[in-house]
């Protein structure tokens, strides 16, 4: 079954002059983790908002736990719940405060609330500091503390824009568990993300997306096979370059590429080791010493690279 369906939605701004979302469709499957892959400005916020009630398409269906996102956005913000980029918690309270207020928002009465605010702060590992202000906060402990928040309902589908930009490395991976509990725990989950091994790590399927259109989608390993195969990679002197181009490209049957500052040769190859170790032998017989040689396969990176062509940094538009 489907938790979420989007269907060639459409998005603009500014009267028209920018398409945000370009007749754009995705689905994820109930209790699995989706990743909205993209750069920035590539319509992952806008998708978000649109999803989450926050924002009317131009054109296009959306619906979540079956419901329809435009004609019941109340019925849907009930079974839903969102952590932005930015932290929504107020930073002249304290973290107990916050999910207290929360709680009471979503009218679970005071008893409740501060039931529900406590069994939080311990899942997340913030009792300690639940009686700090937030803006003594870590920034791994405000996103710990947003993400919170948008569980105070117990969300069927939980979306998530974002959740670890901004994070040092210790505090991504902290909320790489917290998302990974979250999902055994029954939760369907869509997530945007700029970093590729963060969708790698966390998502059942990936939709890649660009200038509001997905480009491609399914596992990361279905992706990678996408690419193709094992590149192999050489480093030689400054001085067997040229030679080396030629061995590389003649035995892989592609056109090697050089890394100029690396001194990297590598090319694209279809029979892995057997081609590793025509290479080597053609060098040696050339008298060429490789500084350094493997085969490397194909990562997340390449695959939105062969996608897109670029990695574009652009702003998106949300006004």
């Amino acid at each position: 079954m489907k938790s979420v369906i989007a269907e060639n939605l459409v998005k603009t701004y500014r009267k028209g002059e920018v398409k945000a979302l370009d007749d754009l469709s995705l689905d994820v499957e109930e209790g699995t983790v989706l990743s909205v892959l993209g750069p920035n400005g590539a319509g992952k916020t806008t998708t978000v908002r649109i999803l989450s009630t926050l924002l009317s398409p131009d054109s296009g269906n959306a619906t979540v736990g079956g419901i329809d996102v435009v004609k019941h956005p109340d019925k849907v913000r009930e079974i839903i719940g969102l952590s932005g980029q930015y932290a929504a918690v107020d930073e002249t309270l304290t973290g107990w405060d916050n999910l207290v207020m929360f709680g009471q928002l979503y009218h679970l009465g005071k008893k409740a609330s501060v039931a529900r605010a406590e069994e939080l702060l311990e899942r997340f590992s913030l009792t300690e500091s639940a009686k700090r202000p937030i803006k003594t906060y870590s920034g791994g402990m405000r996103r710990r503390l947003d993400l919170a928040a948008s569980l105070i309902v117990k969300p069927k589908v939980l979306f998530l824009d974002e959740p670890t930009t901004g994070l040092d490395p210790r505090g991504r991976q902290e909320m790489w568990s917290v998302i990974e509990e979250l999902v055994k725990g029954g939760v369907t989950l869509l997530l945007t993300t700029q970093y590729l091994e963060e969708a790698d790590q966390l998502a059942d399927e990936i939709a890649v997306i660009d200038h509001g259109k997905v480009i491609a989608h399914g596992t990361s390993d279905a992706l990678k096979k996408e690419v193709g195969g094992e590149r192999l990679e050489v480093v030689v002197d400054q001085s067997n370059i040229q030679k080396t181009l030629e061995i590389v490209s003649r035995v892989s049957g592609n056109q090697a590429t050089l890394d100029e500052g690396l001194r990297r040769i590598s090319a694209p190859v279809s029979t892995g080791s057997m081609a590793l170790m025509e290479v080597l032998r053609s060098m040696d017989s050339e008298g060429i010493h490789a500084l350094d040689v493997g085969l490397k396969r194909p990562s997340l990176d390449d695959v939105f690279m062969s996608l897109t062509g670029h990695a574009a940094e652009v702003e998106e538009v949300t006004k």
